[in-house]
């Protein structure tokens, strides 16, 4: 059983809009470098949704449709800092559910807080994730809320690369994330709007499989 599934009626209609407002930028001559140190044909910045109104109107209707219809027993949203905080915001505010967000380690000061918001233990979150890589940072959100005793039922993303590394760590956790598109839709919307050509689809699958080791060309 898959831990993360991407809905396959937004996954290309959501990669097209990311495409088009300029949110996921692909290129395999000129790589983009990430902060673990992978070269990277892709890069993926969903804030970008935020300026645009309708693109953002659309994303936060479809997590409300995926929340609605995945967790209908969700008593609260918690987004993931700091990404997630304004797309969580948004979802929260439609659902009229509390919602708070999880930093990726405590406050320095003050409360020393890891979790802003008001804490109901035994209440049921759903995580709220803007992006799906490893799943290292999103799974270490779930264990502090679960450990501050909330009741996870599960995540929504809006895109996810697709990596087995990250299918492992969910099933792992015993987590499940439900996401508006992944990679592969990504590359078929690609390739229709130009955006790609069809002689980089090899390469572009090869990352995929293997980031870490992934050079150009």
């Amino acid at each position: 059983m898959a831990h993360i599934i991407t809905q396959e009626h937004t996954a290309r209609p959501v990669a097209a809009a990311l495409l088009q407002i300029g949110a996921i930028r692909l290129s395999t001559s000129q790589p983009f470098k990430w902060s673990s140190g992978w070269n990277s044909p892709i890069y993926c910045d969903n804030r970008l949704s935020l300026s645009h109104p309708d693109v953002r109107t659309y994303l936060k209707n479809a997590l409300v449709e995926t929340v609605r219809e995945r967790f209908p027993s969700v008593g609260a949203i918690a987004g993931v800092a700091t990404a997630g905080i304004p797309q969580g915001a948004l979802l929260a505010d439609a659902l009229d559910l509390p919602f708070l967000y999880v930093r990726d380690k405590p406050k320095a000061h003050g409360m020393a807080n890891l979790i802003e918001g008001k804490i109901t233990p035994g209440q049921s979150v759903v995580v709220l994730e803007d992006l799906i890589s490893t799943g290292g940072s999103s799974l270490r959100v779930v264990a502090g809320l679960r450990e501050a005793g909330f009741d996870v039922l599960g995540m929504t993303a809006i895109f996810t690369y697709g990596f087995e590394v990250a299918e492992k760590n969910f099933a792992e956790r015993n987590v499940t994330a439900y996401t508006l598109s992944n990679y592969n839709n990504l590359l078929v919307e690609a390739v229709k709007a130009n955006y790609v050509a069809e002689r980089e689809m090899a390469s572009l699958h090869e990352w995929r499989k293997s980031p870490e080791t992934w050079r150009v060309g």
